[in-house]
């Protein structure tokens, strides 16, 4: 890992997007399984699992996104953004 790389993430601002983002993947299949009662592939294959996985997380983003219009949300972020 180069030392620009390593700078980055140990920086305090570093930190908090590694632990948010270990808590944003972890959250996802919590809700996968708890709210769409998703337990393990109905199909058989690789295309088809593929196919599923790639349904189910259409479904979850299309929920958040309805989440975010709903309540107004749209265009705000958890941190500020960095620019270059």
């Amino acid at each position: 890992m180069n030392m620009f790389r390593l700078e980055n993430i140990t920086t305090e601002f570093g930190k908090q997007l590694r632990m948010n983002r270990s808590i944003q993947a972890e959250g996802v299949f919590g809700v996968l399984k708890q709210d769409h009662g998703f337990r393990r592939f109905l199909r058989r294959g690789k295309n088809n699992i593929r196919t599923e996985f790639l349904l189910l997380g259409l479904a979850y983003n299309i929920k958040k996104l309805f989440a975010k219009i709903s309540e107004n949300r749209l265009g705000i972020s958890l941190f500020e953004l960095k620019t270059a």
